[in-house]
């Protein structure tokens, strides 16, 4: 496994207050500025900072980080890092003032994998790395046997279909259909749902 402190991490939130920012955006710029230290202490490789208002649709498949970390009070950010790496998904960590639970698991839902309130100082940014990661791999897992069992649900469904449509055709019981399949796949070196597919496409090319 690849040493997680390797990772390309990509940090989405202001890189500075604005010369005529109020107490609010200066300290959100100053938690900012310490959660990029705190990443670097913790030797973390910071591939790119980008702003909130960056087009992260574009720059997320060109930079193509390892991870994202995106300060989650502005909601209009996360979801453009959602969208971006919808056909490509990876580690989110979402940090927070808002604590609220409705949220907070609104944004689990829509792929985050960990959610960080009141900041991420540095003594806590390994373990919080550590949790999104591991977080991301059972659920890339748990999708990837999801879709396998769809895969395989669908299959059997084909294979109920072509044995009925032999059934019907050759006047046989189940078990005669189910061997007719079976040793077709066989002589063609296909899946079994693979034969079945082919032989209702057939089918409904001949309707």
């Amino acid at each position: 496994m690849t040493d997680p402190r390797q990772l390309r991490i990509l940090v989405i939130n202001s890189v500075v207050a604005p010369r005529d920012a109020d107490e609010a955006a200066r300290e959100q710029a100053e938690r900012n500025r310490e959660l990029r230290i705190g990443l670097l202490e913790a030797g973390y490789n910071i591939l790119a900072v980008l702003p909130t208002d960056a087009n992260l649709e574009e720059q997320i498949p060109q930079l193509q980080p390892d991870v994202i970390i995106v300060d989650e009070q502005f909601d209009a950010a996360l979801k453009r890092v959602v969208s971006a790496t919808a056909g490509q998904p990876r580690p989110i960590v979402c940090i927070s003032d808002n604590g609220d639970r409705t949220k907070m698991q609104a944004a689990f839902e829509a792929g985050v994998c960990a959610y960080v309130v009141a900041g991420l100082p540095a003594e806590r940014v390994k373990s919080v790395m550590d949790v999104a990661l591991a977080r991301f791999e059972v659920d890339q897992k748990l999708r990837g046997e999801l879709s396998e069992t769809r895969v395989k649900l669908a299959g059997r469904k084909v294979i109920e279909r072509a044995k009925g449509l032999l059934m019907e055709r050759h006047r046989c019981s189940e078990d005669e259909a189910y061997r007719k399949l079976r040793r077709l796949a066989m002589d063609k070196n296909l899946k079994l749902s693979e034969v079945a597919q082919r032989m209702l496409d057939v089918a409904d090319l001949l309707i």
